[in-house]
């Protein structure tokens, strides 16, 4: 149940929280899938050690829960001479998470696009970077859109995990809100602003897997 004292105490941690969050959903989607494509586009490489390299890259940083990587990033390395602050430390950790399922996202994108488009694109005098970026990616990248906004939203919701190397993002600044008022109200309202964040993403994500798995791609 909502006090409204404590709904007024609290709306100034919850906004700066907020602000955290949204900064850091920023910084990592972007990062995550840039790195992502480009690892993807390394294990369509005709090279066979260097598509080994990919491939390795996609499966070891998908093995890792990302609550671990976090961890691990930000409280082993110091011991390997690496100390990285708490925001660069958590985008780091995510941004590898997060790159190895846009990889092999991607990846099967890539797969999933005929050789005859590569032929066909090249016959028009096109390079390979060419081919890559102006045909075959955004072919790739339409045939996996559900899935690629699907990670973007995990990824969004795994801020939340930034409390654990005490970054003050929504959920941690509930959590100080709570303890200074002595009251659940806090909670109750980032659970709330979490649900009004993400249900409309979850809706439209729902709405394009509908569409496309209706209509030819």
């Amino acid at each position: 149940m909502f006090h409204p004292d404590a709904v007024a105490l609290t709306i100034p941690y919850l906004l700066s929280g907020l602000k955290v969050t949204l900064l850091l959903a920023i910084l990592i989607v972007p990062l995550a899938f840039g790195m992502g494509t480009l690892v993807a586009i390394v294990a369509n490489s005709t090279s066979r050690p260097v598509r080994l390299i990919a491939y390795l890259y996609i499966d070891f940083f998908r093995a890792f829960p990302p609550l671990v990587l976090i961890i691990f990033v930000f409280y082993a390395l110091p011991f390997l001479g690496l100390r990285l602050p708490e925001i660069p430390a958590f985008v780091l950790a995510m941004t590898l998470n997060g790159s190895a399922y846009f990889a092999e996202i991607v990846r099967a994108g890539l797969a999933a696009v005929p050789k005859g488009q590569y032929e066909a694109a090249q016959a028009t005098g096109l390079n390979g970077a060419q081919v890559l970026t102006y045909v075959v990616l955004p072919q790739a990248l339409k045939k996996v859109r559900p899935p690629l906004l699907s990670n973007v939203l995990e990824l969004a919701k795994a801020t939340s995990l930034a409390s654990v190397v005490a970054i003050a993002e929504l959920l941690r600044s509930a959590r100080i809100a709570q303890g200074a008022i002595y009251d659940p109200t806090p909670l109750l309202m980032a659970a709330l602003v979490y649900l009004v964040m993400f249900w409309p993403f979850v809706r439209l994500l729902s709405l394009i897997e509908k569409r496309q798995s209706f209509s030819p791609v």
